[in-house]
């Protein structure tokens, strides 16, 4: 599966976002969908991820309450919809892909093998 990431930008803090990340192929509905974000000089780390279906999510609880993920499968894309944007925020944002098949959520990077190229999210305060 191949991702495209889009709709980052720059904003002012308290202001919302939307990412979108599209996907070819159609096995999307079978891939357990993740954000991730990277900051300069830190590690990736995980934003949110959602099931399947769009029934089951998780969010860090960085951005519990602020972000939320949700997907359509007709339209093999899934959204982060970013509320209350805060300066740490800041960051390029990544969608992900576990394999096809595996129904598990996780947070870790590394059970995501399929990666977009990252779309750039600045908060400004």
């Amino acid at each position: 599966v191949q991702l495209q990431a889009s709709g980052g930008g720059l904003v002012q803090a308290g202001e919302s976002l939307r990412l979108s990340c599209a996907a070819s192929g159609r096995t999307f509905s079978s891939h357990v969908m993740g954000w991730f974000r990277q900051a300069p000089g830190k590690e990736r780390e995980f934003v949110a991820a959602v099931s399947w279906t769009g029934s089951s999510a998780y969010n860090a609880d960085s951005v519990k309450g602020r972000f939320t993920i949700s997907r359509d499968n007709a339209k093999n894309t899934v959204y982060l919809q970013m509320n209350s944007l805060k300066p740490e925020d800041t960051a390029v944002y990544y969608c992900a892909a576990r394999g096809g098949g595996v129904s598990v959520i996780a947070r870790a990077h590394s059970q995501y093998p399929y990666w977009g190229q990252g779309t750039l999210v600045t908060v400004s305060s």
